[in-house]
């Protein structure tokens, strides 16, 4: 009798576990002297943050232009998504961030005039109070980046300009930047920004992800686990290709994937559980 108590209690607990949920946040704030205001961001905490005393490892899931902080919450279902893929073991519990970049200037770049440096908010402002907030293990082994569009643009500056911090970027459908300097310039006086002649040439450089592969020392970019993802149907399959091509000329180590679909949330919701499984190989140092 006891032992079928002790049986009954055992299932019970098991059950209890694989039944946990996550918890989404997306009404959160963090001040910025960098950006003089207010920054909104969400956070999904993995099922077991509230009863252990553990670190978690990172991903930072960059949204796309038109969404906010709440895009992924919203549209991309990362509570569902995250919790199954931990559930069925193809996935580690991590901490998933999500900033926004769409209040003030929607991006996340520094921009040319100077007057918005986002990018400078993210590493100076934003990564520090999230990885002293929570309990995150914050170390580049631990640490990822990804996003969808304008997101997969940030991801691929972000991880690009500072491969020392992170161990896997997974840009998905990506804004690879302005492909040649006219783009650019046409950009900017769309947008009416002024800038120095001067300045167009550098910025350039430092914002087109391709220039920045093919000018980087191939061992600092191949130091990052790269998962490229993009529809063959996607109006930005152009870049990415270019992209693709970079690195293999200069043979650095990528996963690049082309699946049916095109520039939408029916895409990035099925690339989600394999950026997670493949963020978290990398965590566990396969």
């Amino acid at each position: 009798m006891k032992k079928t108590i002790f049986l009954l209690a055992l299932i019970c607990s098991v059950s209890s576990v694989f039944a946990q949920s996550g918890k989404v946040y997306d009404a959160l704030t963090l001040p910025s002297k960098i950006l003089n205001m207010e920054r909104n961001y969400a956070i999904y905490l993995p099922p077991d943050y509230e009863t252990s005393q553990r670190s978690y490892p990172v991903l930072y899931l960059l949204h796309g232009a038109g969404d906010n902080h709440t895009g992924w919450v919203q549209f991309g279902e990362v509570l569902r998504i995250t919790d199954n893929a931990i559930h069925d073991g193809t996935a580690t519990p991590m901490i998933i961030v999500m900033p926004d970049g769409d209040t003030g200037v929607r991006g996340y770049a520094n921009t040319i005039d100077g007057k918005w440096n986002y990018e400078d908010f993210f590493f100076d402002e934003f990564m520090p109070f999230i990885e002293k907030k929570y309990r995150i293990k914050s170390e580049k082994r631990y640490r990822a980046v990804a996003g969808l569009s304008m997101g997969g643009g940030g991801t691929l500056m972000y991880a690009l300009h500072q491969p020392d911090l992170f161990a896997s970027a997974c840009p998905l459908s990506a804004w690879v930047g302005s492909l040649t300097v006219e783009d650019l310039e046409s950009r900017l006086a769309r947008s009416q920004t002024k800038y120095n002649k001067s300045d167009l040439q550098p910025y350039f450089e430092k914002y087109n992800a391709v220039e920045m592969v093919n000018n980087m020392d191939p061992k600092k970019v191949g130091s990052v686990r790269w998962f490229i993802d993009c529809g063959d149907d996607d109006f930005l399959y152009e870049g990415n290709s270019m992209l693709h091509m970079a690195m293999r000329k200069k043979e650095i180590p990528h996963e690049y994937r082309v699946r049916d679909g095109a520039h939408n949330w029916t895409y990035w919701r099925e690339s989600l559980p394999v950026v997670l499984q493949f963020v978290s190989d990398g965590f566990h140092q396969h």
